[in-house]
């Protein structure tokens, strides 16, 4: 049985590699602090293991609290650097990006191919862990990707990649880390209580029975509390604990799947308006290398208000 925990620990070994090569990069001047970075956050991944698996070798979870404040003090103090990458010239990619042409979308195609296949057609096989197949299917897939780029670029030493992976890394910094943080920063304040406190601010304010007020606050709250906290999947707690289970369920008996999936939709549109979703958002700015670092979420944003206005009607129309 594949477990998906194999794949974490693949993940960590990456960083490490990664970690390794940037300890060896003097063109970065901050070469060993981001090397201490990724490769502590790489170590978090096997050891994660250890703390989450409830065996008879279970580790303590303090050393991973500690892991996390060293990672925030390296990222927050700004000891994170980036090398010169190795790389090929600007006409050399558009020579071969002629060369290859559309070739060049197979290996992005094969993730969602390999991920489909595998939670489509082998979830009851008892090849993958119970419930697992969705995400062992993407690891997979790109790793299926990563073999079949290299068949079509002719790419023969699996080090090219990795190398051109860890200028990516450095380029992306920090911000790689920040979704994660912040969805776990929701569950956070959904066990702190903070949706039940937003749930009664709200209740005070709307009158009762005011079907569409409350839909307008459920989703107009999960587009702001993405913006502020940079996920949808951090707001989707919060907002639901305060309005979509308690108000729009439970008294108006809305339809429990779409309620839930169409406030999603509601805070995935908060996730093109704001600069808290680095890696959608100013990440992008950076590696295409544009002048205004906030060009993607001008460009993106009336696209997000539509988005909101569209499901708000949705869910007022056909949820109940």
């Amino acid at each position: 049985m594949i477990k998906v925990e194999w794949l974490y620990w693949l993940i960590g070994l990456v960083f490490v590699v990664m970690a390794v090569q940037m300890a060896m990069d003097r063109t970065n001047p901050k070469r060993w602090t981001s090397a201490a970075f990724w490769g502590l956050l790489g170590l978090t991944f096997p050891y994660g293991t250890g703390v989450a698996t409830g065996a008879t070798w279970t580790l303590p979870a303090e050393p991973l609290g500690v892991a996390v404040l060293a990672l925030i003090v390296l990222a927050g103090f700004n000891f994170i650097g980036k090398g010169v990458p190795v790389t090929t010239t600007g006409e050399q990619r558009e020579a071969s990006a002629a060369r290859l042409g559309n070739k060049l979308f197979v290996p992005a195609l094969t993730i969602p191919l390999v991920a489909i296949v595998c939670a489509s057609f082998l979830d009851e096989s008892g090849l993958f862990e119970t419930g697992k197949a969705t995400l062992i299917g993407l690891g997979l897939g790109c790793i299926a990707a990563l073999v079949v780029g290299m068949l079509v670029t002719g790419e023969r030493k699996v080090s090219v990649p990795v190398h051109s992976g860890r200028s990516m890394l450095e380029a992306m910094g920090s911000a790689l880390l920040l979704p994660q943080l912040l969805s776990v920063l929701g569950s956070i304040f959904a066990v702190a209580g903070v949706g039940t406190q937003v749930g009664r601010i709200v209740n005070g304010v709307l009158p009762d029975n005011s079907k569409y007020l409350a839909v307008i606050a459920y989703c107009v709250g999960m587009f702001l509390f993405t913006v502020i906290m940079g996920n949808a999947f951090a707001a989707f707690p919060v907002m639901t604990a305060a309005i979509g289970w308690p108000v729009l369920i439970q008294q108006m008996h809305g339809n429990e799947p779409a309620i839930l999936a169409i406030g999603m939709l509601a805070g995935f549109s908060g996730t093109l308006c704001t600069p808290m979703a680095a890696n959608f958002n100013i990440v992008p700015a950076s590696l295409l290398e544009l002048k205004d670092q906030y060009g993607p979420i001008k460009a993106q944003a009336p696209t997000a208000l539509a988005l909101l206005g569209c499901s708000t009607v949705i869910m007022a129309l056909f949820a109940f």
